[in-house]
């Protein structure tokens, strides 16, 4: 059984400015999702999920039409704030969902199959859903033995102003042992430095590893979601900008010894459009490896 390839596409964009999801970006107008499927299907992945916000599902339908359908199974499951487990509920100053870990929660009726989750508007490269694929090709349904990419921090930065990355630390044999996220990492001068909640400055050097929320999960992980949803809207649901991330959900399930997550290191490009001013590059970098034979131009042939 092909694993599954879920894309978080349910992200406001308010940083950027539009629907970022389905900017055009390479070189026969692309964005980054076409690539990030057509990776995953060359890895071996099988049907690719949506996670999507109910008013932009339209645009983003349009925008692909049937060129990912052709190929695969796709489906497209709604990230809402009202969606909670039972025995919570949100609040009325609530106006947007719960982050992250809420995204994956939110397809758990859409996928029976070991997955792989991905921003939609990240470029991974094809080595990185190629590891990957290897992976969740050798995991069962019911393990809680997890995996995630790993990158370094250097290679993710944006020179257009702060990102939130989470910091790695790992066992001897590679497994995940601790992972904080931080949500204002940024460049000041030549050092990098990240910008504390209460102010401070923790200064990094740049070969961290870090998770650019590439993962691979087994459908265990729902229940898991599920309890640390229930608490986190439980003590932090007052707070309206209060987000339960994956990280937090590993900070949890990882230390109790309910799931274990192996860190698989990439050496591939990452890149991503976190700011308008980040376009430029991006399309640069998509248009370099076009020209050098890596993707086929157009990506998709003549669909």
């Amino acid at each position: 059984m092909k694993p599954t390839l879920l894309v978080l596409a349910a992200g406001m964009g308010s940083r950027y400015g539009g629907i970022k999801q389905i900017d055009r970006v390479g070189p026969d107008g692309e964005a980054i999702i076409d690539y990030s499927v057509y990776d995953a299907l060359q890895a071996g992945f099988g049907t690719v999920v949506f996670v999507v916000r109910r008013e932009i599902e339209q645009d983003i339908r349009d925008f692909f039409g049937d060129r990912f359908s052709r190929r695969t199974n796709v489906r497209y499951v709604h990230q809402d704030l009202t969606d909670l487990p039972k025995g919570v509920s949100v609040t009325a100053e609530r106006q947007k969902p719960w982050g992250t870990a809420h995204a994956v929660w939110a397809a758990r009726s859409a996928i029976d199959t070991p997955f792989a989750v991905v921003n939609a508007d990240d470029f991974y490269g094809r080595a990185s859903y190629e590891v990957l694929a290897r992976e969740l090709s050798q995991r069962k349904p019911d393990e809680t033995e997890y995996s995630m990419v790993g990158f370094r921090l250097d290679r993710t930065l944006s020179p257009h102003g702060t990102v939130s990355r989470a910091l790695c630390e790992m066992t001897d044999d590679a497994y995940l042992k601790r992972i904080e996220e931080h949500t204002k990492i940024g460049y000041q001068g030549d050092r990098i430095v990240s910008h504390t909640e209460d102010g401070g400055e923790l200064e990094l050097h740049g070969g961290e590893t870090v998770s650019m929320n590439m993962f691979g999960f087994t459908p265990a992980v729902f229940d898991q979601i599920e309890s640390g949803l229930t608490r986190f809207v439980r003590e932090r649901g007052e707070n309206p900008k209060a987000e339960y991330y994956i990280p937090s959900l590993l900070g949890e399930i990882i230390p109790a010894g309910e799931a274990r997550m192996r860190v698989l290191p990439s050496d591939e490009r990452w890149f991503g459009v976190t700011y308008r001013e980040d376009k430029p590059a991006v399309e640069a970098a998509l248009r370099e490896l076009a020209d050098s034979g890596h993707y086929p131009r157009p990506l998709w042939g003549d669909s």
